[in-house]
Formats: C-alpha cells, structure tokens, sequence
C-alpha cells in the first residue's frame, strides 16, 4: 500500500518523536536509578533505546519506510528509493520531531522543557566514531533490505545496541537525533559545539556505506522501495 506524502511525513516525525524520547526517557532514568554507576547508566539507555528502535520500525516502516534518520534519508534519495523532492520534508520532520521528542522526556521527568547541554563529546576519535557507527548502521540497512528485509527491524535494532558500546561516541549515528540531544543537558546530551562536525561525520558515513553496497550487490535494482530503516 502507497500511503501519500503527508501521512509519510508524520510517521517519520511521530517515529523520531518516540525515538529520542527513548534515549534521553532512558537515560535521565538510567542515571537516577544507577546511583553513579556511569556503566550501568549506559546499560539502560541502551536496552531501552535498542527495543524501542525495534518497535518503531515494525510501527512506522511500513507507512514511511521508517527512516527516523535524516542520513538514512540522503542516502535513500540517492538510490532513488525516495524522490529528492520529499527528502527535504522528511529532513524536517525528523528533526522537529526529535526535538519535540527531547522536551517530551524531559516533561515527563520533571525537567525543564529544554536545556543546552554542556555534556562534551569533542576529539576526532569520537567524530570517526561517528563516521565508523553511521557507516556500519547504513551497511546493516543496505544489507538486509536488499538481502533479507523481513530482518532489518531487528538488525538494527541489534547493531545500534552493539554500537552503543563498540564506539566511543555511543553511536548517535543519526544527524536529527544529535541536533535533538544538543538540547538536553543531561545523560545522552551533547554540546551544541560538538554537533556539526558529528553530523558531517555521520553523512560521509552514510554516503560510503551506500557507495560500498551499490558496489558489493551490483546486480539487484538500484531502488530500494520498500527500505525499512531509522535511528
């Protein structure tokens, strides 16, 4: 079933609303139950982030292709999975999506609705940990969606909770996600200065990932119209 643009756009913004309300929800409630436990903290963020993507995809995959990611979008577009014409209105939903998602998590906690954080993520080996968790989640997606669709809710799903951990930025690996996050001044929150270079990162990533796989599965159709993706 082809559903139209505007239902597209407001899965995608409704899908990345939930999506960053699961991060920084979990992390708020990860860092008051661990006592300061910085591990376990992260424990917890991850789980919850990792069942929510899964969820979410399953939900929204179907009406918008559940790219929750405005990387996953570009690179979409440029397989022409996605007309370039309606990139720019899921770009947008997405990230006044994930803001909206920020300031949900923060009400539902108690907090002021927004707050710059000042939790500093800068150095180059967290930028390439960008780049290395946006190349790897896009190389998953190509991969299954091309290969084996049925699988990528939970592909994904799995490889973001494996890259929370592997890389040293956590794996924001999404630009609409980290604009969100720069606006929460608490556990999963990052400095409005470290944002740009971490989305430049996370394009790069997402554009040689899917430059590798037009490559590697020369053979199948250059669209990808049923993609099943986010984070």
């Amino acid at each position: 079933m082809k559903f139209n643009l505007q239902a597209r756009v407001v899965a995608e913004f409704v899908g990345t609303a939930f999506l960053v309300a699961a991060v920084v929800g979990s992390g708020i409630m990860g860092e008051r139950l661990a006592g300061g436990n910085v591990a376990i903290a992260l424990l917890a963020n991850t789980i919850a982030t990792g069942a929510a993507l899964a969820a979410l995809i399953l939900t929204f995959g179907p009406i918008s292709g559940a790219h929750l990611n405005p990387a996953v979008t570009l690179a979409d577009a440029l397989e022409h999975g996605i007309p370039w014409s309606e990139a720019p209105a899921y770009i947008a939903a997405q990230c006044a999506g994930g803001i909206l998602g920020a300031v949900v998590a923060h009400l539902m906690f108690g907090l002021r609705w927004y707050s710059l954080s000042s939790h500093s993520r800068s150095g180059w080996n967290l930028v390439f940990s960008e780049f290395i968790a946006t190349f790897g989640l896009l190389s998953v997606i190509w991969g299954c969606s091309r290969l084996r669709s049925g699988a990528v809710p939970f592909a994904v799903a799995s490889y973001i909770t494996a890259a929370y951990w592997f890389t040293a930025s956590t794996s924001f690996a999404n630009p609409a996600v980290t604009i969100a996050r720069s606006l929460s001044d608490t556990f999963s929150g990052i400095r409005p200065a470290d944002v740009p270079l971490f989305i430049a990162a996370q394009i790069v990533g997402a554009l040689g990932a899917t430059l590798l796989f037009r490559w590697l599965i020369p053979n199948l159709p250059d669209s990808a119209d049923e993609l099943l993706v986010p984070h």
